[in-house]
């Protein structure tokens, strides 16, 4: 997958470019207008503009002294009780540059961060609330101790919508100057299910190798299955023809270099358009979920695949 120079690059610089989050744009965008925001806690899926909306928020706030008043911190890879007692304390304990009377420390993933780290963020989010304000990022909130989310500001980012992920590639494929068919764009959407990071990172992919980008670009370099080719897999298992869905399904995942979860979380997508009935679609979800447990607990991906098929071949008796 290609870098994130596109995720830099076409990263919103103010409210109003920030798609898909209308509502907490809106309430943050208050707090901004009067200088004075409470302890935030930002959680959702990835690429939805957590970290986006951080950065925002700090340069409306600190203008051109931004850089000197904001500090990003991935607590995945600083997770430890050390980090929150040196680097995170040293900073808020300092007074800001400008008008402002406060800094702002953004923790990103910080569902990653030990207990004992959490314990300590809370004194210190304690301790320095005149001079310092906490903006922290998270996929789970449940993973943030009670303490600390009674003190924050809770936001719940969910996935963009459809229109505002194609608003994006139209802007990006104008500004890049490559064509994108509509066929395309729904299967960048269908891959990415509103991650704009992905988004881009796939366009950029695709961009580097052509600058005309059709479903089959998207498909080959994504490693994502074409829903059609899933769908063929499980039908010809439903009629019985557990031989032939085997091949297609092996040749399948050989084509676009897909894993065993890769392939799992297809096929449980395309199990509601079968041609079954509601009992039957219930009994392969259960099938589905079962096998992808066997497969985290470490057996064999395409064995486990094959005993799927075979059950969806036994519904056809």
């Amino acid at each position: 997958m290609a870098n994130e120079i596109w995720v830099e690059k076409y990263r919103p610089k103010t409210f109003s470019e920030i798609k898909g989050q209308k509502t907490i744009v809106e309430k943050v965008k208050a707090f901004v207008k009067q200088q004075n925001i409470p302890h935030l806690l930002f959680a959702g899926p990835a690429g939805t503009g957590k970290t986006t909306l951080a950065l925002v928020i700090a340069r409306q706030l600190f203008k051109d002294n931004w850089h000197d008043n904001f500090l990003e911190l991935n607590a995945s890879d600083e997770r430890g009780i050390d980090i929150i007692r040196s680097k995170v304390k040293d900073f808020a304990r300092t007074r800001a540059i400008g008008n402002v009377p406060f800094k702002i420390i953004y923790l990103d993933e910080c569902d990653a961060l030990t207990k004992e780290a959490q314990q300590a963020l809370r004194r210190t989010m304690e301790n320095y609330t005149q001079t310092c304000r906490f903006i922290l990022s998270c996929n789970y909130s449940s993973k943030i101790i009670d303490p600390i989310q009674s003190r924050c500001t809770l936001f719940r980012f969910k996935p963009l919508p459809k229109q505002a992920v194609i608003g994006i590639i139209d802007t990006i494929a104008k500004e890049e100057k490559f064509s994108i068919t509509e066929s395309a764009k729904d299967a960048i959407y269908e891959i990415s299910h509103g991650d704009c990071r992905r988004t881009e990172n796939i366009l950029q992919s695709c961009a580097a190798i052509t600058s005309k980008i059709d479903e089959n670009t998207v498909f080959s370099l994504a490693s994502f299955a074409k829903p059609k080719e899933v769908k063929e897999v499980l039908d010809l298992a439903i009629k019985g023809k557990f031989i032939e869905a085997r091949n297609k399904l092996l040749s399948t995942m050989l084509e676009f270099g897909l894993s065993g979860i890769d392939i799992i979380k297809q096929i449980q997508k395309e199990v509601l358009n079968l041609d079954i009935d509601n009992r039957a679609k219930m009994k392969v979800v259960e099938a589905c979920g079962e096998t992808e447990f066997r497969m985290n607990e470490g057996s064999d991906e395409f064995l486990q695949l094959e005993s799927l098929l075979a059950k969806l071949a036994l519904l056809a008796d």
